[in-house]
């Protein structure tokens, strides 16, 4: 189980050495997608400072799947401070919860589910999205907008928070970046119409030991592989650069947002030792197993889904002279992960 693995826990001990947690303590947080990569680590952070500090955090978790709760969460529902709802993020939050920060985090964030599922998926974004605002205008609480780099699109230079995107609507994936510039959208005009504090993150690409196994993200799909001790097929040629994110340093950036950032700013969170091409990232995996590497066409199911960009790097100037910095570069990040998902010490 990772939550035990030492690497794991040093790496929630990383996270809660954020600048100003101590303002966390008595707080509640209400979060969907809470079994989700970042849900989890970010649930296990908050319970892990309740545990050292007696923090006294309460935490409301939503998710579909009571089982799969149990699975990733089930340590945690015995305690008076934890409390998961099986619920559809789509339906309006319970009226009986009230909260000081919400963290709508709930969304089909792999390929597959943009091909797949693309009508579910623009549904999950924006009425999870319209959903969290409102039940944060009912309650007061101040809400931290989870985007993604996926709303840039398509450019040839770093992407800074002002970039407007280049994006082909013409395309299954567009369910993913639309909805999410949407929901974008959406904050900003609570922020002008209800007065609502909202603080918007721009993630990257994120790995890390909380990632699903039924994740089908290309990068998630190296780690599989490489776990399993198989060779790692790579759909294109891997020349794509992308900015990516340890799952741990993603987590401790969100709080560090939530704590120091400015109400209707956006802030891009990528690690720049992360900025790695994906046949690089395809080839150190396979290291990490010794196996090899080689090259095939995706199907046709498979590449509706498939990001067309080829560079998607982001800026984190505005992050970083707020004064976050990652902590972790790629090659340790990669390592811990492995480590982590398959055991080893």
């Amino acid at each position: 189980m990772i939550k035990s693995h030492h690497l794991y826990q040093e790496d929630l001990e990383r996270i809660l050495q954020v600048e100003g947690k101590e303002r966390l303590a008595g707080k509640s947080f209400l979060l969907t997608g809470a079994t989700g990569m970042v849900g989890t680590c970010l649930v296990d952070a908050l319970m892990k400072f309740n545990q050292n500090e007696q923090a006294g955090i309460t935490i409301y978790a939503i998710g579909r799947s009571r089982d799969r709760a149990a699975l990733r969460l089930g340590e945690y529902f015995s305690s008076e401070l934890f409390h998961f709802i099986e619920q559809d993020v789509r339906d309006p939050l319970p009226a009986s919860i009230n909260a000081d920060y919400i963290i709508p985090l709930a969304s089909h964030t792999h390929p597959v589910a943009y091909s797949r599922y693309p009508v579910e998926t623009v549904e999950i974004n924006v009425k999870g999205a319209e959903n969290a605002l409102k039940k944060a205008v009912a309650c007061g609480a101040t809400v931290l907008y989870p985007s993604s780099v996926e709303i840039y699109g398509n450019g040839d230079d770093v992407f800074t928070e002002e970039y407007t995107g280049k994006l082909n609507l013409a395309t299954a994936r567009a369910c993913y970046t639309e909805s999410k510039r949407v929901s974008e959208a959406l904050c900003q005009s609570y922020i002008a119409e209800y007065g609502l504090v909202c603080k918007i993150v721009r993630l990257s690409r994120l790995f890390g030991p909380t990632m699903l196994m039924s994740d089908t993200k290309a990068s998630s799909q190296f780690i599989l592989k490489a776990l399993a001790g198989e060779d790692i097929v790579l759909k294109s040629k891997g020349n794509q650069l992308f900015s990516y994110t340890y799952v741990p340093d993603a987590v401790q950036a969100m709080l560090f947002v939530l704590l120091h950032g400015a109400c209707g700013q956006a802030y891009n969170v990528a690690s720049e030792t992360c900025n790695v091409r994906l046949a690089d990232f395809a080839f150190k995996c396979a290291a990490l197993a010794g196996r090899s590497v080689s090259f095939d066409l995706p199907s046709e199911m498979e590449a509706k889904g498939y990001s067309i960009a080829t560079k998607a790097v982001l800026c984190t100037k505005r992050l970083s002279d707020l004064g976050w910095e990652s902590s972790y570069s790629f090659e340790d990040a990669l390592g811990r992960t492995y480590k982590i998902l398959a055991g080893l010490t």
